[in-house]
């Protein structure tokens, strides 16, 4: 006697299972915890160069090395400010910088961390272009980390909604 009844698949009828398709990250999962993982620690790379833990200043592959050529660097970056502010401007970008930087390594908030993440490193960029040219921001990456500050809000958004 056969039997009529034909095996099921374990991952399509159980959702707990280990291999059910629900319960394996999807691409988009992988991607925004590399991006997240990556703009964490392109963010926390540059505060810390700022505060010489990459090496002192003039060193191979510091850009600042401490915090007084930091200063002089975001005053160069925001020449059409006066320079009194660069000292408020530097504070700022790395009070920013920090907390996005580590925002984007623990999850916290993520729409919120994205959406300031690429609002600050867009006016970054604009700073660097309109000061330096528009060939420093591209050399230093910045309209792609832009970019990808602003993919990982929309595919947040994207998440949300669904």
């Amino acid at each position: 006697m056969t039997s009529t009844s034909r095996r099921t698949n374990p991952t399509s009828d159980h959702p707990q299972h280990p291999l059910h398709p629900a319960t394996i990250p999807s691409v988009d999962t992988a991607a925004i915890l590399f991006l997240r993982f990556a703009l964490g620690c392109t963010l926390l790379s540059a505060v810390a160069d700022r505060f010489g833990l990459w090496g002192a200043p003039g060193q191979h592959n510091v850009a600042w090395g401490n915090w007084a050529h930091f200063v002089a660097y975001t005053a160069q970056v925001n020449r059409f400010l006066p320079s009194a502010i660069a000292p408020f401007l530097a504070g700022l970008a790395t009070s920013l910088e920090i907390l996005f930087g580590v925002g984007a390594l623990i999850g916290f908030h993520p729409r919120l961390v994205a959406a300031g993440s690429a609002i600050l490193l867009l006016s970054f960029a604009m700073a660097m272009a309109f000061s330096f040219g528009l060939k420093s921001p591209l050399d230093a990456s910045v309209f792609v980390d832009t970019a990808a500050a602003f993919l990982w809000f929309a595919m947040e958004e994207r998440k949300r909604r669904t």
